[in-house]
């Protein structure tokens, strides 16, 4: 395990365990809106601190990027991408699918990736050229390559709900042609799960890099194929996903892409 991995995986548990510690503690939790229907908990931001503290003392010449802090500048060719609660509404609920997501760039290149799920104590990890795991055992995408046995997931586009009517319109003609459609409101954890099987594909609109990019990681580590939903490789630029198993990855792409071009291009 490099460095590198060391640290996500650590800065991923210590926010985990703030996350699970605020969760059981059933604590008040103070929520703000960072603009409407998108909000933020005090648990975001303290387990954000936990976070960057920990990468900061590790690494200090690299920048960072998280959700809540924005960026930190600098010029180093590193970054740290950090979404230190993916799920905030699912957790604010107590709706069991939130997750922390840390991942490491290079400039253009994903180095490595941790999901953590702290209710399942799962810890998804990827590193560049060698594999994803699930608490240390090896995972791969799945082998359907039937989208009318396909299990696929996706995300409501609730930052842009001016899209909605275009987004139903993906939604609807992929709905009558797989298995089922699911949507449980933690991108991160939607990846992890293409990554070890759980999901043939997913795909969304209108995310940001901290929610997809040690995702993106996993997913092409076990074996799939990320993209952006017109088939090109700007998905974390532009925040619209897809990822797959590789065999349905065209059926997603034929099916959101006619959707929205008129819309996003």
């Amino acid at each position: 395990m490099s460095t590198y991995l060391d640290t996500a995986i650590t800065a991923a548990n210590l926010g985990a365990g703030v996350l699970l510690d605020k969760l059981t503690a059933k604590m008040q939790r103070q929520v703000s809106s960072k603009q409407e229907f998108d909000f933020v908990t005090d648990v975001d931001l303290l387990s954000e601190r936990r976070i960057l503290s920990y990468i900061r003392d590790r690494h200090p010449d690299h920048t960072i990027l998280s959700e809540e802090s924005g960026s930190d500048g600098g010029d180093s060719a590193f970054q740290w991408i950090i979404d230190p609660l993916d799920g905030t509404t699912n957790y604010i609920h107590g709706f069991p699918a939130f997750a922390v997501s840390v991942a490491l760039r290079r400039e253009r290149d994903i180095l490595v990736g941790v999901i953590a799920d702290p209710l399942r104590q799962e810890i998804f990890y990827a590193e560049k050229g060698r594999g994803a795991f699930l608490n240390d055992v090896p995972i791969l995408v799945s082998e359907e390559a039937h989208f009318g046995r396909s299990l696929l997931a996706t995300g409501f586009p609730f930052r842009a709900k001016h899209l909605t009517n275009a987004y139903f319109q993906a939604f609807i003609s992929m709905f009558h042609e797989v298995s089922d459609l699911r949507r449980a409101g933690s991108a991160a954890l939607d990846l992890a799960y293409v990554a070890c099987g759980r999901l043939d594909g997913f795909w969304e609109i209108g995310l940001n890099a901290w929610d997809i990019a040690a995702g993106c990681l996993l997913v092409s580590e076990a074996g799939g194929q990320v993209s952006d939903i017109f088939g090109q490789p700007h998905h974390l630029e532009t925040g619209h996903i897809v990822a797959s198993n590789r065999h349905i990855h065209q059926f997603i792409l034929d099916h959101s892409a006619t959707a929205f071009v008129d819309l996003l291009h």
